[in-house]
C-alpha cells in the first residue's frame, strides 16, 4: 500500500480565484503567472484550471513548449526573457512574448535574422525602483526607440517591490511616479500589477495585470487575514494519516532532540509527513493541523504539532482529539488550515511552502 501522503489540487479553486482577478481588474488582460511549476502545483493543473486567462507567464522556454504541445493557442509570455541568444528561433516557433531587461536580450533581438518575418511582442522591462531586473528610466526611453526601430510590438512593464507594505519605499506610488514620466509619450500597453498591487493598489494595473499567488488562494502578506476580503479558495490541499500513536507519560520528550516535553499523560499521534516531502522543518510547537473525525462529536479539529518535525514523519498532540486512531485523515495545510498559517509558524512565507513540495508527495488534480 502506498504511503499516504497526497497533494490534491482543485482546479475549481484555480477558476474561481481567476474569476476574483477579472473582479477586481476589469479592464485588464490576465497573465495568469505559473512559474516554478505553478507554484508546486504542477503545470497540468494550472493548465486544466487557469485556461480562461488571457496567457501564461513562466520561466522556461521548454515549459512554453509544453503549453503549445497540450494545445495551449493563446499568448505566452517568458518573464525572464531569454537566458541564450540560442533560444530566438525556438522563441519565434512557439510564438513567445519577450521579457527585455537588460542590455544583452536588446542586442539579441536588434541582430535577430528571423525578425522581419515574425515579430515578437516585447515587454521592456524598467527599473523604476526595486532595482532587481530591467533599465534604469535614462536608459529606458533609447531601448524603447532602438527596438520600435528593430520593428518590434512593444509593452511598457515594470514590477513593484512593495505593493504588500504600504509605508515601505520604494512605495507602490513613487515607482509609479518613476514609471509614468519615464513612459510619457511613448504609446504602448502597460503591465504593472502582480497580486498585492491587484489586491491593494487597483489605480496601478495596467492593461496586463500579472496574479501569482492569489491564483493559488495564499496571500502576499503571508497572512490570511490580508486577504478575507478577496474570498480565494486554496487549490492545494496536502493531506496525509496518522500511521501511529504513542502512549506518553509525564516527562516524556519526543523525536530528535526532545524539545517537546509532555506535561502530563498524553496521546501522540505520528503523522506521514516529514521535511523531505516539502513540510517545514522550523515548525513550531503549536503549528496547526487539522484531524478530519479526531473530537467525541465525530467532526474535524485543529491538533497542534509537538516536537520536532523529521524526514518523514511529524507528531501531533492527541490529548483533545479522542476519536483519533490510526488512519485517521489530517490536512497540513489546505481548506481548514492555511498555507500562511503554517508557514508563518515555520518563519517563512507560503509561497516557500508551495514551491517546496517535495517530487515523491504524489499530486491528484480534481
Amino acid at each position: 500500500m502506498n504511503r499516504p501522503i497526497l497533494a490534491s489540487i482543485h482546479t475549481e479553486a484555480f477558476q474561481h480565484n481567476l474569476n476574483r482577478v477579472r473582479e477586481l481588474a476589469p479592464e485588464s488582460k490576465i497573465w495568469a503567472v505559473i512559474k516554478a511549476r505553478a507554484y508546486g502545483h504542477s503545470f497540468e493543473s494550472a493548465f486544466k484550471g487557469l485556461s480562461s486567462a488571457d496567457g501564461f507567464a513562466l520561466l522556461d522556454i521548454e515549459d512554453a513548449r509544453w503549453l503549445r504541445q497540450q494545445g495551449w493557442r493563446g499568448r505566452i509570455l517568458l518573464l525572464e526573457g531569454l537566458f541564450h541568444e540560442n533560444e530566438l528561433l525556438l522563441a519565434q516557433e512557439l510564438n513567445c512574448d519577450l521579457v527585455v531587461h537588460c542590455e544583452t536580450q536588446l542586442q539579441w533581438l536588434e541582430g535577430f535574422e528571423g525578425k522581419a518575418h515574425k515579430p515578437f511582442n516585447v515587454f521592456l522591462k524598467m527599473n523604476s525602483g526595486m532595482n532587481r531586473l530591467g533599465f534604469k528610466p535614462k536608459a529606458y526611453r533609447t531601448a524603447f526607440h532602438r527596438l520600435h526601430s528593430a520593428g518590434y510590438h512593444l509593452h511598457h512593464m515594470t514590477h513593484f517591490a512593495n505593493a504588500d507594505q504600504a509605508d515601505q519605499q520604494p512605495t507602490v506610488g513613487s515607482q509609479m511616479e518613476v514609471f509614468s514620466e519615464t513612459i510619457e509619450g511613448l504609446e504602448a500597453p502597460t503591465s504593472l500589477a502582480n497580486s498585492a498591487t491587484i489586491l491593494w493598489h487597483r489605480n496601478a494595473l495596467g492593461d496586463w495585470v500579472r496574479p501569482g499567488i492569489m491564483l493559488y488562494g495564499a496571500s502576499p502578506t503571508g497572512s490570511q487575514e490580508d486577504i478575507a476580503h478577496a474570498h480565494l479558495k486554496a487549490a492545494m490541499q496536502l493531506h496525509s494519516e496518522i500511521i501511529d500513536i504513542q502512549e506518553l507519560q509525564k516527562g516524556d520528550r519526543i523525536g530528535y532532540g526532545g524539545r517537546f516535553e509532555a506535561p502530563e499523560t498524553m496521546r501522540v499521534g505520528i503523522v506521514a509527513c516529514g521535511y523531505a516531502d516539502g513540510y517545514p522543518r522550523q515548525a513550531q510547537d503549536g503549528t496547526p493541523v487539522w484531524l478530519a473525525d479526531g473530537d467525541a462529536n465525530g467532526s474535524g479539529l485543529i491538533c497542534p504539532i509537538v516536537g520536532n518535525v523529521s524526514m518523514d514523519m511529524l507528531s501531533i498532540d492527541l490529548r483533545n482529539a479522542p476519536n483519533a486512531k490510526i488512519g485517521s485523515v489530517v490536512e497540513l495545510w489546505g481548506d481548514q488550515v492555511p498555507v500562511d498559517t503554517v508557514a508563518q509558524m515555520s518563519g517563512t512565507i507560503g509561497y516557500e511552502l508551495l514551491c517546496a513540495l517535495a517530487p515523491r508527495v504524489p499530486v491528484k488534480i480534481k
